[in-house]
């Protein structure tokens, strides 16, 4: 990142490093009910997080690993003081393997690699910056 980005759009790259990372913590337990995930992400965001986290506690399985985040921001709104800011990323999720919980054993029926992701981050009343809504697109998308 560059010293000449402006502030509101390096917060908005913390909420979303920060969305992934509680979203890596609670998946090595496949905790859906983590007390993190609200800390970088709320609205829909939080909501697909959520219901992701119970399938894979529901199915018994985890995740071990961190995907590897390249964030850039796409567009702030509005330009002159954004409460508003799209993020792009190639995100590669190589490294972030979902497991059996029982047996420990990899499940590799899940395609892993580079995916397209876009996330919107806004400020929130409390003066937060949070991610409120993303979509991750297949394997090979970027």
């Amino acid at each position: 990142m560059q010293p000449s980005t402006p502030p509101a759009e390096l917060l908005a790259i913390d909420a979303y490093l920060g969305m992934w990372e509680d979203y890596a913590v609670a998946s090595e337990t496949a905790d859906w009910q983590s007390p993190l995930l609200d800390d970088h992400a709320t609205g829909e965001a939080l909501s697909v997080m959520s219901r992701g986290l119970y399938a894979s506690h529901y199915n018994g399985e985890v995740a071990k690993g961190r995907p590897v985040l390249n964030p850039e921001v796409s567009s702030a709104s509005p330009p002159a003081d954004p409460t508003t800011v799209v993020i792009s990323d190639c995100g590669d999720s190589s490294n972030w393997l979902t497991y059996d919980e029982a047996t420990g054993e990899v499940i590799d029926d899940e395609p892993v690699g580079r995916r397209s992701i876009t996330a919107t981050v806004e400020l929130q009343a409390d003066g937060t910056w949070k991610v409120t809504g993303f979509a991750v697109r297949g394997v090979g998308s970027c």
